[in-house]
């Protein structure tokens, strides 16, 4: 089938490009390249998806309203995976006009265009940032989660409740994913796991929050993708037995979900580091720090819907995945640390 993936130049958005692709699908891909972190790693990703014969790319800001409609009215799209944002908990707090843009009006283009064009299936990118100050833990859909701590979770959350709308005004059948802490190959240079490398390797002093003690369920990337399309391929029903009285927020009597894709094996941080020690053969300076504003102590995922209704379960150790990083770390950048 024909499938628009936004973000594609993106960590994820490419990932989940490439394995459409390999599953035969033709995949149509947006982005901005914009600078919020290194533009040339996005285009280093592009330029591998270009070698894909089913693979298109469209330069694009989602928030461009009449290029959206462009895109759509042409495209013919069976399918909408959207993963297009503006990225990062931290720096919503020093720019927080440049996710209201990207986030809710890039959002809003998106499901407009599958509204008018007969969309089988949005499946679009929420984040575990919406749990907020939920402190239950392992965080559930089924909790509310209606108290974000930054502008960038709220925005998320609206998305929830636009594509919910959606879903209850046009029976667009919507699937919203929160993602936990995701890192892998590829990954984003604003990343822990990205900096933390680079800082290690160039004998430079890390900097850890909260005095290390932070848990987060850590998942790597070919587990964010196996959701993503796993779940694309499961399109939302009605909750017949939805209750008012007593409201599911994962559910509706619209066709319309909520699914978390975690590890579900939160990991201390400190375990984290040392892993990645081991993995670059060097011990790590570590400047402690007091926990950064916005932040949450622990992120940790209850994943039985996903196990449930999708039959997919994240499993990738943290041994694992941070060793596959670094092999791709430094290949990628082999040319700069063997000149130093």
């Amino acid at each position: 089938m024909k499938v628009l993936v936004t973000g594609v130049a993106g960590f994820i958005g490419s990932h989940v490009a490439h394995y459409l692709i390999n599953q035969g699908n033709e995949v149509v891909g947006i982005d901005n390249l914009n600078d919020y972190y290194d533009v040339s790693l996005k285009e280093a990703r592009l330029i591998r998806l270009k070698e894909r014969e089913k693979f298109s790319f469209i330069w694009l800001d989602i928030a461009d309203r009449e290029g959206m409609v462009e895109v759509f009215r042409h495209g013919r799209f069976r399918r909408v995976i959207h993963l297009a944002a503006q990225a990062g908990v931290r720096f919503s707090i020093e720019d927080p006009h440049v996710y209201i843009n990207a986030n809710i009006v890039g959002f809003m283009n998106v499901l407009e265009g599958c509204r008018y064009n007969s969309i089988e299936h949005l499946v679009y990118a929420s984040t575990s940032s919406v749990y907020g100050s939920n402190t239950t833990m392992p965080f559930s859909e089924h909790h509310l989660a209606d108290h974000p701590l930054t502008i960038y979770a709220a925005t998320k959350r609206a998305n929830e409740l636009m594509a919910h709308s959606y879903s209850h005004l046009f029976q667009l059948p919507t699937t919203g994913l929160r993602f936990f802490t995701v890192y892998g190959p590829w990954g984003r240079p604003d990343m822990a796991l990205f900096k933390f490398t680079k800082s290690i390797l160039d004998g430079q002093p890390i900097e850890v929050f909260n005095y290390g003690k932070h848990k987060r369920d850590f998942t790597f990337i070919d587990d964010i993708v196996e959701g993503v399309v796993r779940v694309c391929d499961k399109i939302p029903l009605s909750n017949s037995g939805w209750d008012s009285a007593n409201p599911d927020p994962a559910t509706s009597r619209a066709p319309f979900r909520i699914y978390n894709i975690g590890n579900n094996q939160p990991v201390d941080l400190m375990r984290y580091i040392e892993t990645l020690e081991g993995c670059l053969g060097r011990k790590a300076v570590k400047t402690l720090l007091p926990m950064q504003l916005g932040d949450v102590p622990d992120t940790y995922a209850n994943v039985t819907d996903l196990v449930n209704d999708i039959g997919f379960k994240p499993s990738t150790s943290v041994e694992e995945g941070v060793s596959r990083f670094v092999e791709w770390y430094m290949r990628y950048y082999s040319k700069t640390y063997k000149e130093n």
